[in-house]
């Protein structure tokens, strides 16, 4: 089953989803089309999704969580954490300008889970 998360898509990339995936709410695709089709769906979004943006999840075997996130245009990216994939979302300066990073309270957690080992 695979679930896809578009925000502004175009009317004809929301008809073209609709053939393989049912739109279970605006922008929400879920199905269960094959590895083949999947890929060739998201190959379609990235290349026709010009303004907005999208997440795809999917079943896989390769984590422990049995599922694989893709992103395009996002500022959060996936980022694998010892096997567990874990959304990023860099950090905000002063400035204005994106850090990239973990959040102050996720290195604490960290320092602490290992000073417990």
């Amino acid at each position: 089953m695979i679930t896809i998360v578009l925000s502004s898509p175009p009317a004809k990339l929301s008809g073209h989803l609709t053939r393989w995936l049912m739109e279970i709410n605006p922008g929400v695709y879920v199905g269960k089309p094959s590895a083949r089709v999947r890929d060739e769906l998201w190959t379609l979004i990235i290349s026709t999704l010009t303004n907005g943006r999208a997440i795809m999840t999917y079943p896989t075997r390769s984590n422990e969580q049995g599922f694989e996130v893709r992103v395009h245009r996002s500022q959060w990216e996936p980022t694998d954490f010892e096997g567990i994939t874990l959304m990023r979302h860099p950090i905000t300066t002063a400035k204005g300008s994106m850090k990239a990073g973990w959040s102050q309270a996720s290195r604490q957690r960290v320092t602490r889970r290992r000073r417990t080992k």
